[in-house]
């Protein structure tokens, strides 16, 4: 009686990932790369009414942002295609395993929503000031005694500094026309 002896089958081989999914960065680059050639149209569209005076004019930084844009993108493909690949997400403090916490980004939708809504008759001192508790409340702040005063201060000196130093104008509202 002879036996005889086959060799082990071979494993089943994984099903190899296709190309695309092993080189899905590539969406970022082409993302990048829209987003370059959107500024860089608009910005050499755009009709500028004031007289240029030296060398920047306002074209200038939308310019490089746009031409960064594309160089950005171009040098992510390159580094993508020779096997470069994104490091995945350790986050030392949260747990990838766990969902989306829904309430919380409900939450800071809604106060960026009730943001939207109320500059307009509130004003930004008072609506910017419920922008900042609403959002530490969502954000897991309970402190009724603390939150509110620091909310008004950031309100009214970011109200403060855009429209006064930086001279970009915030809409007031009742608080500020008052005074």
């Amino acid at each position: 009686m002879t036996t005889t002896i086959e060799p082990p089958e071979a494993p089943e081989a994984a099903p190899r990932k296709s190309w695309l999914r092993e080189h899905s960065e590539l969406g970022v680059s082409v993302l990048l790369l829209a987003l370059g050639v959107l500024v860089l149209t608009d910005a050499l569209t755009m009709e500028v009414d004031i007289e240029q005076r030296g060398p920047i004019g306002p074209k200038t930084v939308p310019v490089v942002v746009g031409i960064g844009l594309l160089v950005i993108a171009v040098l992510l493909a390159v580094d993508v295609l020779r096997g470069g690949r994104g490091e995945a997400e350790g986050g030392e403090d949260i747990d990838l395993s766990e969902p989306a916490d829904g309430r919380t980004v409900l939450l800071l939708a809604g106060v960026f929503l009730g943001f939207a809504v109320l500059i307009g008759p509130l004003g930004f001192p008072i609506a910017g000031a419920l922008l900042f508790w609403g959002a530490a409340f969502a954000l897991g702040s309970r402190r009724l005694d603390r939150d509110p005063l620091i909310a008004a201060v950031l309100s009214v000196v970011t109200y403060a500094v855009f429209n006064n130093l930086l001279g970009v104008p915030l809409p007031g509202g009742p608080l500020i026309g008052a005074l």
